[in-house]
């Protein structure tokens, strides 16, 4: 009965300057002013940045968090070298809000930078020989035209601040503060269990989600804006000129920030001996790494079944999120506001929720064959809780394509399943693309449905680590954070240079195709 009471400091954590739109607010800042920046100008090393910005979402969340922690705290790595003092900060909300900004941002940048580069500036170019200036070119044309993704990026950076639990779970008591989420965890967890309690608490991560999403739809509403051309136009993107030392510096200070402080906190726990040791050369070890690589505790076994399983996620996600906006965003089926808010609810339910639901659903005598206590749960699972990605950022290539050229080719004889392989597939891929590597990077990390879940016999990267941290080896677990962030980054950076050459190849034939016209 005192729900009420405890309810307030929850509720304006995450309303207001709380934790959802304060993370929402940062990652925007970030994520557009570099998503732009990289998508209409050549930026030197642009691969290696988006590289970059890619490892914080590579990073399980407490993961980051003990790291900025090390790093921040009293008698922190950063205090030991520069005698700098962050211990205020990093324990407030403003530093939570940072600190997981730090780690969402991604979501934004590579939605606007994909958004920005697909039109590449193209028809602000026309705009400025039709007598605009640069600035009402941008204004008028360019950010009307990414609006979609700018819009459906943050939503689900709101989402995900929402959502998250390593970082509030890390910093929060520390300063005092509790989220929703670990304030769900919090009455399921400590006597007397409190069902009421969370189970409002869900409904407000629920609510606060779909208010999100209204907000979105309104923005967005009638202003669906797309560019027309009979093919993938050739990106064109300008020279920054005197501006590419101020860029660079820029990319380099938030790569610094968001990148370098968090993982050379996590490389330099991993070689440590103890923590206690602080920074000496005598504290230098290999043998976390040793134990890891000769698999102590499964410990490659759970790296195999982290990768595959994600990368069994992100495609499923991609065919299953493609399908669904295009029906929601291009072919408008009946009811398709109300599919396009149900697939958003994912992203704001807690992982602990999702798994329950999960096993209540499939742990039942009268399924003739379950997913349960199998890695196909697993697999569900993963699936359920990103397929918002996916169809978050096909929705807004789409709003930006428009339904026209798909209309054009199906009366020039195509059958749809022809116009969605040559016409719309192909323009789209770039924001798929995105969805995809995001999905994977979060699948890697996923925890809380894992440890519910997992079946007998199989481990996953982040139930190691967690088991590493419970028992103490601190060290280990880092050291285990290191070598799947580095196979993660491997594994994408192949894939990178596949799709380079896979569109390489195309655009080749392409122009031998019109060589050989009479």
């Amino acid at each position: 009965m005192g729900i009420p009471q405890r309810l307030g400091p929850l509720i304006s954590n995450s309303f207001g300057i709380g934790i959802g739109i304060g993370v929402a607010l940062l990652s925007g800042l970030l994520g557009i002013t570099l998503g732009t920046l990289r998508g209409l100008f050549h930026i030197p090393c642009a691969r290696v940045w988006d590289l970059l910005f890619l490892i914080p979402f590579l990073i399980p969340p407490y993961i980051s968090a003990l790291s900025w922690m090390l790093a921040l705290q009293a008698r922190g790595y950063l205090e030991q070298i520069f005698s700098f003092k962050f211990n205020a900060l990093l324990f407030s909300l403003p530093g939570m809000a940072i600190v997981m900004a730090l780690n969402i941002f991604p979501v934004v940048y590579f939605a606007v930078s994909r958004s920005m580069a697909s039109h590449g500036g193209r028809l602000a170019d026309v705009a400025r020989v039709h007598g605009a200036g640069p600035w009402a070119a941008f204004f008028r044309i360019t950010l009307p035209l990414a609006l979609p993704a700018i819009a459906a990026s943050c939503l689900l950076a709101f989402a995900l601040a929402i959502e998250e639990y390593g970082v509030p779970a890390a910093i929060g008591p520390h300063a005092g503060i509790q989220a929703l989420t670990t304030g769900i965890e919090q009455r399921l967890a400590d006597w007397p269990i409190d069902l009421s309690g969370a189970t409002v608490l869900s409904l407000l991560l629920v609510a606060l989600a779909l208010t999100a999403y209204t907000v979105q739809r309104a923005l967005t509403a009638g202003k669906d804006v797309g560019t027309i051309t009979g093919k993938p136009a050739a990106i064109v993107i300008r020279d920054p000129g005197r501006w590419t030392l101020p860029f660079v510096t820029l990319f380099f200070g938030v790569a610094v920030i968001a990148v370098g402080i968090p993982v050379s906190a996590m490389l330099v726990t991993a070689f440590s001996g103890t923590l206690s040791g602080g920074l000496s050369a005598d504290n230098v070890t290999l043998r976390h790494f040793s134990a890891v690589l000769n698999n102590q505790n499964q410990a490659l076994s759970a790296l195999l079944s982290s990768m595959g399983l994600a990368s069994g996620t992100a495609l499923l996600t991609g065919v299953v999120g493609t399908l669904v906006a295009w029906l929601v965003t291009v072919r408008r089926v009946r009811g398709a506001a109300l599919l396009d808010g149900l697939s958003l609810l994912p992203v704001a339910l807690p992982g602990i929720v999702v798994g329950v639901g999960l096993i209540l659903a499939w742990n039942r005598s009268f399924w003739p064959i379950t997913p349960y206590n199998t890695w196909a749960i697993l697999l569900l699972a993963y699936s359920c809780l990103l397929l918002p990605y996916s169809i978050r950022y096909v929705s807004a290539a789409l709003r930006q394509l428009g339904p026209n050229l798909e209309a054009a080719a199906r009366v020039h004889g195509a059958s749809t399943l022809r116009a969605l392989r040559y016409v719309v597939a192909p323009l789209i891929f770039p924001s798929l693309l995105a969805a995809m590597l995001l999905v994977f990077a979060v699948a890697v990390r996923e925890l809380v449905t894992s440890l519910l879940l997992v079946p007998a016999g199989v481990q996953t990267t982040a139930i190691f680590i967690w088991r590493q941290f419970e028992q103490g080896s601190v060290g280990q677990g880092m050291a285990m954070a290191t070598v799947a962030m580095t196979v993660s980054l491997a594994t994408m950076l192949w894939g990178f240079i596949c799709i380079s050459v896979f569109s390489q190849g195309n655009e080749n034939q392409a122009v031998r195709k019109k060589q050989k016209r009479p």
